[in-house]
């Protein structure tokens, strides 16, 4: 039987139903027997359906700007020998 830890690795083939049926056979079965991880199906499969039914926002440019500089400077810091 799968652990929770193996059901959240495969979660998102799980829901892409890219899985092969045995592995999706062992998952079904720990999800009806797990209550946390049928929480975080449930949740996951609620979220994505509430988000499919929303339009694409533009994000504002100075957003856009901060999270860019951020980014970019978090990259340099990677890059610094420390």
């Amino acid at each position: 039987m799968p652990s929770c830890k193996d059901f959240l690795r495969e979660l998102s083939d799980y829901l892409d139903e890219c899985l092969d049926p045995s592995t999706r056979q062992e998952l079904d079965r720990h999800v009806q027997e797990c209550p946390s991880c049928w929480v975080v199906l449930d949740t996951t499969k609620r979220t994505l359906k509430i988000y499919k039914g929303c339009e694409p926002q533009a994000v504002p440019t100075d957003l856009e700007d901060r999270l860019m500089a951020a980014l970019q400077k978090r990259m340099a810091e990677k890059k610094s020998p420390s």
